[in-house]
């Protein structure tokens, strides 16, 4: 079984009053969080929404860069 993945960016608004997954364009989301960015908390939020947005396990999801930036870059993987 091959590997595959696919990349996209994300502009994280924490401590939303909504946590919610917008779709900008094909590879650009804007995602609203109910979490602080603090301890990670934030990021952990993340990847839990967009394990239940691309219905994939969190296992599945690296924040690739912007680990302390609202600007990230994920890797999605999925198996073939």
């Amino acid at each position: 079984m091959k590997e595959k993945y696919f990349t996209i960016y994300v502009k994280v608004i924490p401590k939303s009053s909504t946590s919610k997954v917008e779709k900008l364009s094909e590879k650009e989301y804007k995602v609203k969080l109910n979490s602080p960015p603090i301890d990670g908390k934030a990021n952990k939020e993340l990847i839990e929404l967009l394990s239940e947005y691309f219905s994939i396990p969190k296992s599945n999801i690296v924040i690739q860069s912007g680990m302390n930036s609202k600007n990230k870059v994920i890797k999605i993987f999925s198996k073939d």
